[in-house]
């Protein structure tokens, strides 16, 4: 937080971008997807005064599911929502709006829900939607007193959230691009190790490059294991492939 003088409140205004700048920093540098969700319910408890817990909703296909969470009374109180088809977290996602309950004992947009929620000791809840070309989840907290959030908590949820989403979505695109990374290094990994496979046969049996390449394939079927497998033991022990007795071409 910016430093302010001994005795005086700092602007909520600045503190709000104290808040933005630092916790921009520290959602980017978290690396994975997951781990930046963790980060995101992490610093919803940290910094949110009125928030006891925290937890993110998000879509699965036509689910949704709670990957991460500070506290198992958080899954607790979702499965609520999942079991009775009604709560905050959920019309977050489905209308893509923010959805506060200073009260769930008291709250007729979900009857059947906020009772149960508050008999667990959950009486305020705010939702705040995950958006980046489209809806991704919701940013959902927790609180034991009623009227729990106020507007700069409120406002403080809606920056976190907006660069959770951003955050979220860019870790999952480096993720996609390492996962493509490595499938083509593998892919190309394969093909060189059958390829001295293939050139082995080629000069010990006298065979052409198609024909190595049958030898490889009709081990690979015999052996019930991949056809890498059967040119890497070739390439690295140099013993001819068990073709199940079919000979040479």
């Amino acid at each position: 937080m910016a430093s302010t003088e001994p005795g005086t409140e700092q602007d909520p205004v600045v503190a709000l971008a104290d808040d933005f700048s630092q916790t921009s920093r520290t959602l980017f540098a978290a690396g994975s997807g997951q781990a930046t969700l963790a980060e995101v319910v992490r610093l919803a408890v940290a910094t949110i005064e009125g928030c006891d817990f925290a937890g993110i909703f998000m879509r699965d296909g036509d689910t949704v599911t709670t990957p991460v969470h500070t506290d198992p009374i958080v899954t607790e109180v979702d499965l609520l929502q999942h079991h009775t088809g009604e709560g905050p977290c959920l019309d977050a996602i489905t209308e893509a709006s923010i959805f506060y309950a200073d009260d769930l004992d008291a709250d007729a947009r979900w009857p059947h829900f906020g009772p149960q929620a508050a008999a667990r000791g959950m009486r305020s809840l705010l939702a705040v939607p995950l958006s980046a070309n489209g809806t991704l989840g919701a940013l959902n907290l927790y609180a034991h007193y009623p009227s729990a959030f106020g507007v700069l908590d409120r406002a403080r949820a809606v920056l976190l959230a907006a660069l959770a989403a951003v955050a979220f979505t860019s870790a999952q695109a480096h993720e996609d691009e390492d996962r493509r990374s490595a499938n083509l290094h593998a892919a190309l990994t394969t093909r060189e190790m059958i390829g001295q496979a293939q050139g082995i046969l080629m000069e010990r049996e006298r065979v052409t490059a198609d024909q190595a390449f049958d030898i490889l394939r009709r081990a690979s079927q015999h052996l019930n294991i991949k056809l890498k497998e059967v040119a890497q033991t070739l390439v690295e022990t140099g013993e001819p492939p068990d073709t199940g007795g079919a000979g040479l071409p």
